[in-house]
């Protein structure tokens, strides 16, 4: 990405390779100059939790439509429609600097054409803020990722994506008193939460290795494996090493395997810095290394390839390059991993299986058909008292077939997950 551009046009052209070429955009923060980020940032996730009501009212105030070889000046428009509505920058700073990079890079009939749109976007604000309340942030492609839900808990899944993401921390050990020292909340399971934060690496502990960031729905499946002491367990898929620093802490011996060599290094890094040397760590494709490995595990956790389409709250680009198809290429390669996993599994050991996805194609359907064709599978139930010893959830996460489903509006927010654990008989 260019240097010299503004940040507003930078914001356009992040939400172009967002949309188009179907880019998180973690991958493109790397290219934003750091003084630039947070603007950037705010401008870029606000934009997209507002999508489908941004496009409503840009389509509602344009007669022709934008021509696509000047597709950029809707992107400007998005974006400066969003700053107006949702950020506390002066309208006409806002208006000026888009008006004028619209002129400039794309066509000065458009500029003018954006000028009275922006103008009356800010003439009417309070009146567009109240119609984007009655918009579903869901655009058509992804309602049918959320099958299988009741329309209330849809309405209370859409009523999430406007809320700013929390901070959620791990902690190797002690978390009362880590409560104390980062002055934050500690949830049930023993993750600590802040909701105003400086830069990360700033937070007391974090260069001593006391903690690492993760959702609280992420620690939740080594959190269900209960007492690990001891214990011989892989991390499949393992980057970038969440759960394999839980594992460890729980005194497990982990070998923690992923196909990314960046990826891997990266899990490296963090268990440096976590102090959690004995960690075994292979580069490797996990469908490979089940077929062809003589080694056998206590526990096998499969955090599983999947769409990511629980992960929204945090990355609201989800919701706009994730589909149906995509949780379906995923469910084919998970019912494989699935199947492999027991070559790595000793008899009487833990498979837990689990999945950051909405889609219930990639969890609940999913284990329901790999136990009804693995008679040497039994499903075994999540223990209330290994996932909430520090107090009660405000909504219960195991569901009464014995598994976790997690949805973003619990706990005052959450990722989506899917978690199953399940026993090898022989």
């Amino acid at each position: 990405m260019e240097k010299r551009l503004n940040q507003r046009l930078r914001t356009a052209y992040v939400l172009q390779n967002i949309l188009e070429e179907k880019i998180f955009f973690g991958e493109l923060k790397k290219q934003i100059p750091p003084e630039e980020l947070p603007f950037i940032n705010m401008n870029v996730l606000t934009t997209l939790r507002h999508l489908t009501a941004l496009k409503s009212f840009l389509s509602s105030l344009v007669r022709k439509k934008i021509p696509h070889k000047h597709r950029l000046a809707e992107y400007l428009l998005l974006a400066a429609i969003s700053e107006i509505l949702y950020l506390n920058t002066p309208d006409y700073a806002v208006i000026n600097e888009t008006v004028n990079d619209i002129k400039k890079h794309c066509d000065k009939f458009l500029a003018g054409m954006a000028n009275a749109v922006l103008r009356k976007i800010a003439a009417e604000k309070e009146n567009f803020k109240a119609k984007s309340r009655q918009i579903s942030p869901f655009p058509k492609n992804f309602l049918p990722l959320l099958e299988g839900y009741e329309k209330a808990q849809i309405s209370a899944i859409a009523e999430s994506v406007n809320q700013i993401s929390p901070l959620d921390i791990s902690v190797k050990d002690d978390p009362t008193k880590w409560k104390k020292t980062l002055n934050s909340d500690l949830l049930p399971n023993g993750t600590l939460r802040l909701y105003e934060y400086p830069a990360v690496n700033s937070l007391p502990g974090y260069q001593q290795g006391a903690w690492w960031v993760q959702d609280v729905a992420a620690s939740l499946p080594v959190a269900a494996l209960g007492d690990l002491q001891g214990k011989k367990v892989i991390d499949l898929c393992a980057a970038p090493g969440g759960k394999t620093a839980q594992l460890a802490a729980k005194g497990a011996q982990v070998t923690a395997l992923d196909i990314s060599e960046s990826r891997l290094q990266t899990l490296k890094e963090n268990m440096q810095r976590l102090g959690f040397s004995q960690v075994i760590s292979k580069l490797a494709d996990a469908a490979q290394y089940l077929q062809n490995t003589a080694e056998q595990y206590d526990v096998v956790l499969l955090d599983a390839p999947c769409s990511a389409s629980g992960t929204f709250r945090r990355h609201p680009e989800v919701l706009h390059i994730k589909t149906l198809q995509d949780a379906e290429t995923q469910v084919a390669l998970q019912q494989n991993l699935l199947n492999l996993c027991e070559n790595a599994l000793k008899p009487g050991g833990i498979l837990l299986y689990c999945v950051c996805s909405i889609c219930k194609k990639e969890g609940e359907e999913q284990i329901e058909k790999f136990l009804s064709t693995h008679s040497n599978f039994k499903l075994s139930p999540i223990n209330e008292a290994d996932i909430s010893p520090y107090g009660k959830w405000e909504q219960p996460l195991i569901s009464p077939k014995g598994w976790i489903r997690t949805l973003p509006f619990m706990q005052k927010g959450m990722d989506s997950f899917f978690i199953c654990k399940m026993q090898r008989i022989i």
